[in-house]
This record gives C-alpha cells, sequence and structure tokens, in this order.
C-alpha cells in the first residue's frame, strides 16, 4: 500500500483517504467482515493485492517479496479469499466517484456532455470445475481441453479513460443484458457510444426514458433509406421485403434525416417484462450516413443513429468525430487485458475470480489518474499520454519521488491496422482430449 497510495498523495486530482488503513478497516466493519489483529489484515493484503496486480499479477509466491515481509503463499491466499467482495466494489466505486469529476472539466466536455464508451470482451481463468460451472467454456470444446472464459462487460469514460464498472458473467452472455445496470451509472444528458447491438428501438427508447443520449452504428439488419417520403413498413408479420421499418420524417441535410422507430412485438430477453411495457409505442432518432475518406485505402462508409436530434447544435461532422473515437475503447481493454495481463485470471474460484477482476479495475483507474495528472502536466490530451509507462512509474516508484515526465505517444489519427497478429506462435499440437487421459495412452 506505502509504494502506490504514498506515491499517489503527490497527485492533486485525486484524494486516497478511502484507500487508507484506518478507512479499509471501518468499511470492512460496516459490511459485518470480522479479522484478527494479524500480519495479513484486511488492508495489508489489499495492499499486497494491488501490488500483486501492478506487477503484472505476479504469482503468489512472489508477493511477499514485493512486500518485503516474511508469510507463505498459502498464507497469503488464504488472507486474500477472506477479504469481502463488496469492500473491493466499494473502494473501487470511491475511487472512480473521487477521479471522475476530472471529466466534467470543459476540456473533456463534448458540447457540454460527458461521453462514455461502453463494450463487451472477455478473459479466461484456471480450468476448475466450479469455473466451469459459473463461467462456462466455448462451444464446441471438450471437457479438459480448454479453460473457462467470461464475457466482461466495460464501462468507460470517454475522454479520461477511467473504468466506472466491469461487469463479469457466463461466456454467452449477451452485451444488453446489463445495459440497464450501466445506464443507472450515468447521469441525465451524458452520452453514451457502443457498437450495433446497442442500437436497438428498446435500447434506444430505455436512454431517452433515462434523459440520457446514444451514438451507435446503424444495426446491419436495418435499412436506411434516405429518400425524402419514402414508403416504410411496421414490424410484425406484415412486413414487405426491402422496405425500412422506420417513418421518414425530416431531412436534415446531405444522408441527414430524423425518423420513427416503431416498438418491436418480441421483448428483449435482456429487458424486463415492466421496462418493456413501460416503453412508448415509437420514438423519433436521427440516422446519418457518412465516407470517411483515407489516403491509400479504400474509402469508409459509416452509418450512425443518434438521440441527438438538433443539427445546428451537434452537426453532423462532429458527431462523426465522435464515432470514429468510439475506438478508443479497444484501446482501454488492450491496457487492461494485455499491459496489466488481465487476460488470464489466476483464482481458482468464481469469488476469487470476481475479486481478482475488481482488484484489477481499481490499479487500472490509479493508473488513469496519474495519466491524467501527467497530461495537464505536460500539456497534452490524456489519450497520448503512455499508459505503459504509468505504469512503470506505480510499479518502481520510490517512497516521496516526484513524478517524473511520462512518455507522449505521437499522434495517430486515421490510424487504422487490421485484427491480426504478426508474432507466429509454436506449432506444438492442441490438446483433443484431457490431458490425463492423453498422458496414460502415452505410458501404454
Amino acid at each position: 500500500m506505502a509504494s502506490i497510495v504514498t506515491v499517489l498523495r503527490r497527485i492533486k486530482r485525486l484524494s486516497l483517504p478511502s484507500l487508507q488503513k484506518p478507512a479499509i478497516e471501518r468499511l470492512c466493519r460496516d459490511l459485518g467482515h470480522h479479522w484478527r489483529n494479524r500480519e495479513l489484515d484486511p488492508a495489508t493484503t489489499l495492499a499486497l493485492f494491488m501490488q500483486q496486480v501492478i506487477h503484472g499479477n505476479a504469482p503468489c509466491s512472489e508477493v511477499r517479496h514485493l512486500g518485503g515481509q516474511q508469510f507463505s503463499a498459502s498464507a497469503y491466499c488464504q488472507a486474500r479469499s477472506r477479504l469481502p467482495l463488496p469492500l473491493l466494489q466499494t473502494l473501487l466505486k470511491q475511487v472512480v466517484d473521487a477521479a471522475l469529476p476530472a471529466s466534467g472539466r470543459r476540456e473533456h466536455l463534448w458540447h457540454g456532455h460527458r461521453t462514455f464508451h461502453i463494450d463487451g470482451s472477455s478473459f479466461t481463468m484456471p480450468d476448475t470445475a466450479p469455473l466451469r460451472a459459473a463461467f462456462g467454456t466455448p462451444s464446441g470444446q471438450k471437457p479438459g481441453c480448454g479453460f473457462p472464459v467470461a464475457h466482461l462487460l466495460a464501462l468507460f469514460s470517454a475522454s479520461t479513460g477511467l473504468l466506472l464498472e466491469a461487469w463479469a458473467s457466463p461466456l454467452y452472455t449477451a452485451d444488453l443484458a446489463f445495459a440497464s445496470e450501466a445506464q443507472e451509472r450515468l447521469r441525465p444528458g451524458d452520452v453514451l457510444l457502443g457498437d450495433e447491438n446497442f442500437s436497438g428501438y428498446s435500447h434506444l427508447a430505455l436512454l431517452m426514458q433515462r434523459q440520457l443520449h446514444g451514438l451507435f452504428p446503424l444495426h446491419s439488419g436495418r435499412l436506411a433509406d434516405f429518400t425524402a417520403g419514402r414508403p416504410h413498413t411496421k414490424n410484425g408479420k406484415n412486413q414487405v421485403a426491402g422496405l425500412p421499418r422506420s417513418r421518414w420524417i425530416k431531412s436534415l441535410g446531405h444522408n441527414d434525416q430524423l425518423v420513427e422507430y416503431f416498438k418491436p412485438k418480441a421483448r428483449p430477453r435482456w429487458l424486463s417484462k415492466e421496462q418493456f411495457d413501460a416503453l412508448p409505442k415509437s420514438i423519433i432518432v436521427r440516422e446519418l450516413r457518412r465516407t470517411v475518406r483515407r489516403r491509400g485505402r479504400p474509402p469508409l462508409v459509416l452509418s450512425m443513429v443518434t438521440t441527438l436530434l438538433d443539427p445546428i447544435k451537434y452537426p453532423a461532422a462532429d458527431l462523426l468525430k465522435l464515432r470514429v473515437r468510439r475506438w478508443d475503447v479497444e484501446t482501454n481493454l488492450r491496457h487492461l487485458k494485455t499491459t496489466m495481463k488481465m487476460d488470464e485470471l489466476h483464482c481458482k474460484s468464481e469469488a476469487g475470480v470476481r475479486k481478482e477482476l475488481a482488484v484489477f479495475c481499481l490499479v487500472y483507474n490509479l493508473v488513469r489518474v496519474v495519466m491524467l495528472e501527467g497530461a495537464q502536466r505536460q500539456s497534452v490530451a490524456v489519450a497520448r499520454i503512455s499508459f505503459a509507462d504509468a505504469l512503470k512509474w506505480m510499479r518502481h516508484a520510490r517512497r516521496g519521488e516526484q513524478m517524473p515526465t511520462l512518455v507522449v505517444n505521437p499522434e495517430r489519427s486515421g490510424r487504422l491496422e487490421p485484427r491480426a497478429l504478426k508474432r507466429r506462435w509454436n506449432k506444438y499440437p492442441k490438446l483433443t482430449r484431457a490431458r490425463g487421459t492423453t498422458v496414460r495412452k502415452q505410458r501404454n
């Protein structure tokens, strides 16, 4: 705890009383958690847990060397398992609440609105029976030939990169399953950006019902026709093929229009019956389409739908720039999963995995606070501050050390890289049956 919290005390942007030992013990008592006054008390265990994560999720046997203390790996694992999950979740929320006002600063607002990214991902964990039962495995995977995989939904501040919340669920859970909970973390006027899964009628209507805004890619299953006064068809059995399911209302410019979406007959599984019944029969949204031209590459056509209807207050060009920045969420997830090595968690129980995830999110946000401070001191956009450099400084900083000038990444506007790996992995054959069965067969 000393090497992280003491270092961050020098950052004016964030006060960390919630991570001090008295506050942690007080919160434990409030949660009804009892402990004995030994070396691995809750505050010390949490400090070591954070050190473990910030050092690349180091093995439990290495933690005593990081903390300069004498205890066994088994003792540390038992102490870590005794930490209440609500304690970690509460601390994460307190850190976010302390740091998030930075996203309300003028330089972090878009047309006076806070903006947020939501996206789904996944992570793996050890192959144990409890984790297989809790999270599941990829379809077609034989028992003993792979690892359980969890679905991860993350909500980020678009301007600061702070992680508000992360939901872990069984592998084949839809992103929209936690959409309602994600909206509860926002406040009226906020703008949410996501992929096309979030552009359906029910999600858009729920956003508008809560006085929130959304900007999403138009769903590939929805036809957009910008012809003035065009015919349309409604949801239901009598749909006419080739006609849009939205009613044209008004043209706002070239490939920019107001349309009416109709409530579907079937209720989405992620929405409760009470919520679905409370949605209006139709909503008015804005559809627009723009072509992005890139040097040396074919043009990219982007179709969007948004609840930001005013073309004067929200010009199409500004909406396009905001839409293109949606890919920043992929960078945030890469920092979390690859740079911090969260793509493979180590705990062997469901409760342990959820605690490990909460501490990863907590440390990630502390790194983001360092980046915000570095961006302000160096007068650059926070997106250009190196996450890896901020993480390394937090990992190796000494007590009383001043925050250095952090590495600033070059401007890479319009960059588009293929989703492909350059490094070739080894060509060992993959397991097609449980390892124990394979070993016995080879011995015979």
